[in-house]
């Protein structure tokens, strides 16, 4: 390989107390959070709109808010959930917010952002980071026209792939002990479908489909058909595997996959199951969904025995609910295999939830980055469980308001005053039973 050494002057285009990385649900939530503690704010986010996996991936449910008790993602969360409800088109309504009405979500995350006084941009990446003696000097962002810089006191990284914090140079975690990663999906946006006669669950004739030579990749893993909307549903439907989600080149070779495999849905929908006889496929996601890459190593590594335990932590910053959900890396009977006996044993009863420290969310070796969504410090077993929506908008929140902490008080992410960070969450409505009076 060739190598070239290049060097250009770029302007710093923006100096801020708070730079966020990805505008996804843990990006929109740390940029809102820190804007309204009075904190200036910049947000890059690559694609052309907020909302990462429910936007641009088309990932039809959010999973749950709360734990049948507790509304556990309160706050900005909270207000997200309420919008959508006020505000879905009348024929969404019935199904929002478990099915998620993408163009309505699209514009409660501009209209919040907007609101708070954070600034931004579409098209624009993090492509380098400048760093020094433990403390990120400067992001090196691209966007359509331009390539600059952004210096700030504090950085949020909300990439989902932790790029921002790799890029720094800060330890990380790869999927599992042989570096192998949680199958990705490829979604998709349906017409046509007879919700009066749809039964479930879907995977249930996959076995004769299977027979008949439906599909190319045999793959007993379905979640299924969200209902959206009357007539509408979004597709949650097989795996892609050996999909790096950190690497362009393998993002394209599954792409191209997934948009083949979501032909042979097609067809298996239409043939096999009541209620789908006339669906059909409108729109797949611009980006395939991948539900695990780097996991950036902070000061506490979130693990199973915290959830098995409904752990409480003195600097926690949420607590959260969803059932251990990894996805299996292989498309082998023993992989789905384990992957039944995992989502289905560990989950919990209504009102139990875990509690996530602000330890989690602070990279190792760096006075002033935060990390937020699903790249916080955990082992594979939490990462899956808090990877999900509602889980980044607690750790974005909480992100948020502690970067607002650390840069109005010029300290260290790591030193940050976790009393005032946890009283600002409740002033802005988390749910923090166990914080000490």
């Amino acid at each position: 390989m060739d190598f070239l050494i290049y060097s250009k002057r770029i302007p710093v285009k923006y100096n801020v107390d708070i730079f966020v990385a990805g505008g996804g649900p843990a990006g929109v939530a740390a940029a809102v959070a820190a804007a309204r503690q009075g904190a200036s704010v910049y947000l890059a986010e690559g694609f052309t709109a907020f909302g990462g996996a429910a936007v641009t991936m088309l990932v039809p449910a959010f999973m749950q808010f709360g734990n049948g008790v507790d509304f556990l993602a309160a706050g900005i969360g909270s207000e997200i959930f309420e919008s959508i409800k006020a505000r879905a088109y009348p024929s969404y309504r019935k199904y929002c917010p478990n099915g998620i009405p993408v163009e309505t979500l699209k514009l409660i995350y501009d209209d919040m952002v907007i609101g708070s006084g954070a600034k931004f941009s579409f098209n624009t990446n993090v492509i380098d980071v400048v760093a020094q003696g433990g403390r990120v000097e400067s992001v090196i962002c691209a966007s359509k026209g331009s390539v600059f810089a952004v210096k700030a006191k504090v950085f949020v990284d909300c990439t989902g792939d932790g790029d921002l914090s790799y890029y720094a140079g800060a330890q990380y975690e790869y999927g599992n002990e042989n570096g192998e990663v949680m199958a990705s999906t490829l979604c998709g946006i349906w017409a046509g479908v007879d919700w009066s006669r749809a039964q479930g669950p879907d995977r249930r004739r996959l076995l004769e489909a299977f027979a008949d030579k439906i599909f190319t990749n045999e793959d007993m893993h379905l979640p299924g058909m969200w209902r959206l909307a009357a007539g509408i549903g979004g597709s949650n439907a097989g795996h892609v595997y050996e999909v790096d989600g950190c690497d362009a080149l393998s993002l394209t070779e599954g792409i191209i996959k997934g948009r083949k495999q979501l032909t042979e849905y097609r067809k298996y929908y239409r043939d096999y199951l009541s209620g789908f006889e006339n669906a059909e496929l409108v729109y797949s996601a611009s980006q395939i969904g991948i539900r695990e890459t780097r996991r950036i190593i902070g000061n506490y590594v979130l693990c199973l025995d915290d959830f098995l335990a409904r752990a409480v932590f003195e600097d926690e910053i949420g607590r959260y609910c969803y059932n251990v959900d990894i996805h299996s890396a292989v498309n082998t009977k023993d992989g789905y295999e384990l992957f039944e006996k995992e989502h289905k044993g560990y989950r919990y009863k209504s009102g139990e939830s875990y509690g996530i420290p602000y330890r989690t969310l602070t990279p190792k070796g760096f006075s002033n980055l935060l990390t937020a969504g699903r790249c916080i410090s955990t082992d594979r077993y939490m990462q899956s469980s808090v990877r999900v929506m509602p889980g980044c908008y607690i750790t974005g929140q909480a992100a948020g308001t502690a970067a607002a902490v650390s840069a109005q008080g010029n300290t260290d992410v790591h030193n940050a005053n976790i009393s005032e960070i946890q009283s600002r969450l409740i002033k802005l409505g988390a749910f923090l039973p166990n914080k000490k009076k």
